[in-house]
């Protein structure tokens, strides 16, 4: 789910955000940005298509401004924000100024620090009822499962568990339990695996902290029961770039999944084929990791996220 931009000038300012006119007049920027707001209109045929420079910088810093708090795990100074983007402080505390009066930033006085507001927040909702994952990952699966003729399904994290959200069977495969809007343990899935590897240890061990965390879903036990045991499979997984399951949602039923992560790396989702292990040898399950881990990348870079490595 990463440029250097032309920056606003000014002279640096010590002490809280200012607001009020002085914040408004942010929007504006520099002269410059005020020339090209101001400009008439060109003829439609003389438009062109905008270059890679930006010509509104106070526009593209507010993004930067906002793309960089939505890294992080905690507010930053404003100063750290302007040494982190390269941008003079004067320009930042501007900018975070307007985007505080309009709820994109919160200003935490006690701790000189900003961090996302709830603007921010109800965007994120907005992104979420979108179901962008659903809408870009569905024709994403219906291509892989005309590729490789067995079924393929795109999951989320919910808790410890996977939640499936888009399912694409092929013809004449059997029906699976992983119909859209079941929820299966996420440690027996490839999906969940998958996403698992994908995050940093301590959060797997904070999801999974004791044995009642484990389940089994037959009279055949997991093999991953315990925390040892996930540790090291996750391990495997991150090793060779994808995840497997051997009939431990469904007996005779093997599964292949690979993450697919945002732009900091963070799993955002698991593409996943599901299919009949006596009918496809061990030894071709690498080849098919290939082409699902490839579907995975691809929609990793449709939401503009950082692909996996193969």
């Amino acid at each position: 789910m990463q440029a250097t931009s032309t920056t606003l000038g000014g002279t640096a300012l010590s002490g809280d955000a200012p607001s009020g006119p002085a914040a408004d007049a942010a929007l504006s920027g520099t002269a410059a940005d005020a020339a090209v707001v101001e400009s008439p209109p060109q003829p439609a045929a003389a438009r062109t298509v905008p270059k890679a420079t930006s010509k509104v910088p106070a526009a593209e810093n507010t993004l930067r401004i906002l793309k960089l708090l939505a890294s992080k795990r905690g507010p930053m100074a404003a100063s750290n924000i302007a040494t982190a983007l390269g941008l003079p402080r004067s320009s930042v505390y501007h900018l975070l100024g307007v985007m505080e009066a309009n709820g994109f930033v919160l200003h935490l006085h006690e701790e000189q620090r900003y961090g996302l507001g709830i603007s921010a927040f109800e965007l994120s909702s907005a992104y979420s009822r979108q179901e962008p994952l659903s809408r870009l990952g569905r024709p994403m699966l219906a291509a892989l499962v005309d590729m490789i003729g067995e079924s393929a399904h795109l999951a989320v994290l919910h808790g410890r568990d996977v939640l499936y959200i888009v399912e694409e069977r092929a013809k004449n495969r059997p029906s699976l339990v992983t119909d859209v809007g079941v929820r299966l343990p996420s440690h027996l899935t490839a999906s969940g695996r998958a996403i698992l590897a994908a995050l940093p240890k301590s959060q797997v061990r904070a999801l999974y902290p004791n044995a009642a965390a484990f389940s089994a879903r037959h009279e055949t036990e997991s093999p991953i029961m315990k925390y040892s045991a996930l540790s090291s499979h996750l391990d495997q997984v991150r090793q060779r770039g994808y995840a497997t399951e051997h009939g431990e949602v469904t007996p005779g039923f093997g599964s292949i999944a690979a993450a697919v992560t945002d732009h900091v790396g963070w799993p955002t989702a698991a593409v996943a084929v599901t299919f009949l292990e006596d009918k496809l040898p061990p030894e071709q399950w690498p080849a098919l990791a290939a082409r699902v881990q490839k579907s995975a990348n691809e929609l990793s870079v449709r939401i503009h996220g950082r692909p996996q490595p193969g």
